[in-house]
Protein backbone atom coordinates (compact mmCIF):
# COMPACT_ATOMS: atom_id res chain seq x y z
CA UNK A 1 0.00 0.00 0.00
CA UNK A 2 1.25 3.50 -0.71
CA UNK A 3 2.24 5.74 2.18
CA UNK A 4 0.16 8.68 0.98
CA UNK A 5 -3.26 9.21 -0.46
CA UNK A 6 -3.80 11.45 -3.45
CA UNK A 7 -5.07 14.53 -1.62
CA UNK A 8 -7.51 15.46 -4.35
CA UNK A 9 -8.90 12.00 -5.08
CA UNK A 10 -9.76 10.83 -1.56
CA UNK A 11 -11.90 13.77 -0.37
CA UNK A 12 -13.83 13.75 -3.64
CA UNK A 13 -14.22 9.98 -3.43
CA UNK A 14 -15.46 10.13 0.16
CA UNK A 15 -17.94 12.86 -0.78
CA UNK A 16 -19.21 10.67 -3.61
CA UNK A 17 -19.60 7.76 -1.21
CA UNK A 18 -21.60 9.91 1.21
CA UNK A 19 -23.91 11.04 -1.57
CA UNK A 20 -24.54 7.52 -2.82
CA UNK A 21 -25.37 6.12 0.60
CA UNK A 22 -29.08 6.55 -0.06
CA UNK A 23 -29.04 5.62 -3.74
CA UNK A 24 -31.91 3.43 -4.88
CA UNK A 25 -30.45 1.95 -8.03
CA UNK A 26 -28.27 -1.11 -8.45
CA UNK A 27 -24.81 -0.81 -10.01
CA UNK A 28 -26.16 -2.49 -13.12
CA UNK A 29 -29.31 -1.73 -15.11
CA UNK A 30 -32.19 -3.54 -13.43
CA UNK A 31 -34.28 -3.38 -16.58
CA UNK A 32 -31.71 -5.72 -18.17
CA UNK A 33 -31.18 -8.00 -15.16
CA UNK A 34 -31.41 -11.59 -16.34
CA UNK A 35 -29.39 -13.63 -13.84
CA UNK A 36 -31.19 -14.80 -10.69
CA UNK A 37 -28.77 -12.89 -8.42
CA UNK A 38 -29.29 -9.66 -10.34
CA UNK A 39 -33.07 -10.00 -10.31
CA UNK A 40 -33.00 -10.63 -6.54
CA UNK A 41 -30.78 -7.57 -6.00
CA UNK A 42 -33.14 -5.36 -8.01
CA UNK A 43 -36.18 -6.68 -6.13
CA UNK A 44 -34.70 -6.21 -2.64
CA UNK A 45 -33.95 -2.68 -1.43
CA UNK A 46 -31.46 -3.87 1.18
CA UNK A 47 -29.48 -5.84 -1.42
CA UNK A 48 -29.77 -2.98 -3.87
CA UNK A 49 -28.29 -0.57 -1.32
CA UNK A 50 -25.45 -3.00 -0.57
CA UNK A 51 -24.76 -3.30 -4.29
CA UNK A 52 -24.56 0.46 -4.73
CA UNK A 53 -22.23 0.83 -1.74
CA UNK A 54 -20.03 -2.03 -2.94
CA UNK A 55 -19.78 -0.61 -6.46
CA UNK A 56 -19.01 2.88 -5.17
CA UNK A 57 -16.28 1.70 -2.80
CA UNK A 58 -14.83 -0.52 -5.51
CA UNK A 59 -14.64 2.39 -7.99
CA UNK A 60 -13.06 4.66 -5.38
CA UNK A 61 -10.40 2.07 -4.57
CA UNK A 62 -9.73 1.44 -8.25
CA UNK A 63 -9.01 5.15 -8.62
CA UNK A 64 -6.61 5.45 -5.67
CA UNK A 65 -4.75 2.13 -5.59
CA UNK A 66 -1.44 1.78 -7.40
CA UNK A 67 -1.34 -0.51 -10.44
CA UNK A 68 -0.41 -3.72 -8.55
CA UNK A 69 -3.04 -3.11 -5.91
CA UNK A 70 -5.59 -2.30 -8.58
CA UNK A 71 -4.94 -5.61 -10.36
CA UNK A 72 -5.45 -7.53 -7.11
CA UNK A 73 -8.61 -5.54 -6.38
CA UNK A 74 -10.00 -6.42 -9.83
CA UNK A 75 -9.07 -10.11 -9.44
CA UNK A 76 -10.71 -10.20 -6.01
CA UNK A 77 -13.82 -8.50 -7.41
CA UNK A 78 -14.13 -11.07 -10.20
CA UNK A 79 -13.80 -13.90 -7.66
CA UNK A 80 -16.43 -12.23 -5.49
CA UNK A 81 -18.82 -11.82 -8.43
CA UNK A 82 -18.51 -15.55 -9.10
CA UNK A 83 -19.37 -16.18 -5.45
CA UNK A 84 -22.34 -13.80 -5.67
CA UNK A 85 -23.64 -15.48 -8.82
CA UNK A 86 -23.48 -18.86 -7.07
CA UNK A 87 -26.04 -17.54 -4.55
CA UNK A 88 -28.66 -17.35 -7.28
CA UNK A 89 -31.81 -15.74 -5.88
CA UNK A 90 -31.05 -16.75 -2.26
CA UNK A 91 -31.39 -13.41 -0.45
CA UNK A 92 -29.67 -14.59 2.75
CA UNK A 93 -26.70 -15.87 0.74
CA UNK A 94 -26.52 -12.62 -1.23
CA UNK A 95 -26.64 -10.52 1.94
CA UNK A 96 -23.85 -12.60 3.43
CA UNK A 97 -21.75 -12.26 0.27
CA UNK A 98 -22.25 -8.49 0.18
CA UNK A 99 -21.54 -8.09 3.89
CA UNK A 100 -18.26 -9.98 3.54
CA UNK A 101 -17.17 -7.98 0.48
CA UNK A 102 -18.16 -4.67 2.05
CA UNK A 103 -16.15 -5.51 5.17
CA UNK A 104 -13.06 -5.95 3.00
CA UNK A 105 -13.64 -2.83 0.89
CA UNK A 106 -14.45 -0.68 3.95
CA UNK A 107 -11.27 -1.92 5.64
CA UNK A 108 -9.06 -1.07 2.68
CA UNK A 109 -10.60 2.39 2.32
CA UNK A 110 -10.29 2.95 6.07
CA UNK A 111 -6.56 2.21 5.88
CA UNK A 112 -6.18 4.93 3.25
CA UNK A 113 -8.07 7.40 5.40
CA UNK A 114 -5.83 6.66 8.42
CA UNK A 115 -2.71 7.51 6.43
CA UNK A 116 -3.82 11.08 5.85
CA UNK A 117 -2.51 13.47 3.20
Amino acid sequence: MPKTIPTVALPAALALLALTGTARAASFPCDRAEAPDERAICANLSLNDRDVEMATRYEILKAVLPMGGRAKLQDDQEAWLTERRACGADVACLKSAYDARLTVLRGVLSEFAKQGP
